[in-house]
């Protein structure tokens, strides 16, 4: 699936909840569905820079796409996450770097976080088109 179709996706998920009450409440639940980072990855380099929480960012290289695993210690934060891994994560660097993030205005997340949140989703994104750039260089 691509990254738009994914997107597309996630869009159509959101405009089926009526508040942001039951909004969050998703995101909590796609964060229990995160796929855990191994312990290995927890370290400080994996940590996102700008964020509120501690979030570890973990992107490999298998086959020409990137594979991401992540984890938070914050509920709402790791449901945030478990969406940009859902986007991102198997896909190849360069439709990674391609991507725009649209979507995440489409569904209004980053209008109802608190500042140092909205900061934090961006720094997210950021880590992970810099694995995209990094992978897309080797």
């Amino acid at each position: 699936m691509s990254i738009q179709e994914i997107q597309a996706e996630i869009i159509d998920e959101f405009s089926m909840f009526d508040d942001w009450m039951q909004r969050y409440e998703f995101i909590i639940d796609l964060g229990k569905s995160l796929p855990l980072i191994e312990e290995q990855y927890k370290t400080e380099d994996n940590i996102i820079q700008g964020c509120q929480s501690k979030v570890w960012v973990h992107g490999e290289l298998a086959d020409d796409k990137i594979v991401f695993t992540a984890d938070s210690d914050a509920i709402l934060t790791k449901g945030i996450i478990a969406i940009l891994i859902r986007v991102f994560s198997n896909q190849n660097p360069a439709d990674i770097l391609d991507a725009n993030t649209d979507f995440i205005d489409e569904i209004g997340l980053k209008e109802h976080l608190s500042p140092t949140r909205a900061n934090g989703l961006v720094s997210m994104i950021k880590q992970i088109k810099m694995y995209a750039l990094a992978y897309s260089q080797k």
